[in-house]
C-alpha cells in the first residue's frame, strides 16, 4: 500500500497571462483549476502510472469538497478528515511570454493538535511493513515543524518506508528522522545546508554526509532542467530532456509519484531513476497541476539519458 500524506492540500487556479506585470491591469488568456496539494499530486501520478495508492489529509469547506468529489471521480482511494474552515486555494500565474511561473498560495485553514494525532493514528494502524507512506509539502502554519520527524519515527517502528519531500525547517527535522527516501530539489538542499552547490561533485559530497549523518537509505536531488542525481545503492546521473514547459508546478511530485510507484513495484534502481525523470519532464508540458498520461510518459522514458558515476570504496 502507498499513502500519500497531504496536510496543507489546495485548489490550484492556474492562470495563463501573456506579459504578466506588476502593478498594472493583466488579462487572462486561460485558466484552470486542478485539485492540488503536494501529496495529492503524487497520488494523481500513481494513478496515471496504474498503480493504487490512498490519499490522506485533511479538507475543508467547499474547496475541500471539490477536492474529494475529484479523487472519487479519478477512482483514488481517499482518507481524508474533514476541519472547520476552508480549504485554501493557491493561485499560478504563467507568464507565456516572459516564461515565468508565479506563485501565490494562501496559508489555509488551522490544524488543531488532536486532528493531525487522529489522523496519524487513524493511518499507522491500517499500515504495516514494506508499505510505503510519502510526506510531502507544506503544513498550516499553525503546525510544529517537527510534525514529519514525529510521522517517520511513527512509521519505522513498523518497517514503513516513508518518502520525504519537503523544504526549510520541514526537511530539516524530517532528515533527523532518517527517511527512507528524501527527494530535495538543488535550491531546497543549497537552503538546507546554507551554501552553493555548482558541479555534480559538490553536490554528491553533499548528499553523502547526508546520508552518513541521517542514515538516508536513497537521495534524489532533481536538478530541474538539467536533470536529477540519484544516490542509493548506486549513482546515477540522468540529463535533462528539453520540451516546451508549460508549468513548473507538480513536476517533483510526479518524480515522487514515479519513485514510489517504482519502490512498490520492485523496479531496479535504474528503471526507478528513468521512469521518475520521465514523469517529471511530462509534468512540465501539461496545463495546470494535471497528471500527464501513461502514453506521454513512457514516451520520455525513451528518451532519457543516464550514466552511472563510479564512486571510490
Amino acid at each position: 500500500m502507498i499513502t500519500t500524506v497531504t496536510m496543507n492540500p489546495a485548489v490550484d487556479k492556474t492562470v495563463t497571462i501573456e506579459g504578466f506585470a506588476i502593478g498594472a491591469v493583466n488579462r487572462i488568456v486561460s485558466s484552470r483549476v486542478d485539485a492540488g496539494g503536494k501529496g495529492i499530486n503524487v497520488s494523481k501520478v500513481i494513478c496515471q502510472l496504474g498503480g493504487k495508492s490512498r490519499a490522506a489529509g485533511f479538507l475543508a469547506g467547499q474547496a475541500g469538497r471539490f477536492i474529494k468529489e475529484y479523487l472519487d471521480q479519478q477512482g483514488i482511494e481517499n482518507r481524508f478528515h474533514f476541519i472547520p474552515g476552508e480549504t485554501r486555494t493557491n493561485l499560478k500565474v504563467v507568464d507565456t511570454s516572459g516564461k515565468t511561473n508565479t506563485d501565490i498560495n494562501e496559508p489555509g485553514p488551522e490544524l488543531a493538535a488532536a486532528a493531525r494525532e487522529g489522523l496519524q493514528e487513524d493511518l499507522l494502524n491500517t499500515m504495516g511493513a514494506e508499505d510505503i507512506l510519502v510526506l510531502s509539502g507544506s503544513v498550516p502554519a499553525n503546525v510544529e515543524k517537527t510534525v514529519y520527524r514525529e510521522w517517520i519515527e511513527a512509521a519505522r517502528q513498523k518497517g514503513i518506508k516513508t518518502l520525504l519531500d519537503a523544504d526549510g525547517e520541514l526537511l530539516r527535522q524530517g532528515l533527523e528522522a532518517g527517511p527512507y527516501l528524501v527527494k530535495p530539489n538543488i535550491h531546497e538542499l543549497e537552503n538546507l545546508l546554507g551554501c552553493d552547490l555548482t558541479t555534480t561533485e559538490e553536490v554528491l559530497t553533499a548528499v553523502d554526509k547526508l546520508r552518513a549523518l541521517h542514515k538516508i537509505e536513497n537521495v534524489v536531488v532533481s536538478l530541474g532542467s538539467e536533470g536529477a542525481l540519484f544516490v542509493g545503492e548506486r549513482v546515477l546521473l540522468a540529463e535533462g530532456i528539453k520540451v516546451e514547459v508549460k508549468s513548473t508546478v507538480g513536476a517533483g511530485d510526479a518524480m515522487v509519484g514515479a519513485l514510489a510507484f517504482a519502490l512498490d513495484q520492485a523496479y531496479s534502481f535504474e528503471q526507478a531513476a528513468i521512469l521518475a525523470v520521465a514523469a517529471g519532464t511530462a509534468a512540465v508540458t501539461m496545463d495546470g497541476t494535471q497528471a500527464s498520461d501513461l502514453r506521454l510518459i513512457r514516451s520520455y522514458a525513451e528518451q532519457v539519458k543516464w550514466k552511472e558515476i563510479k564512486r571510490e570504496k
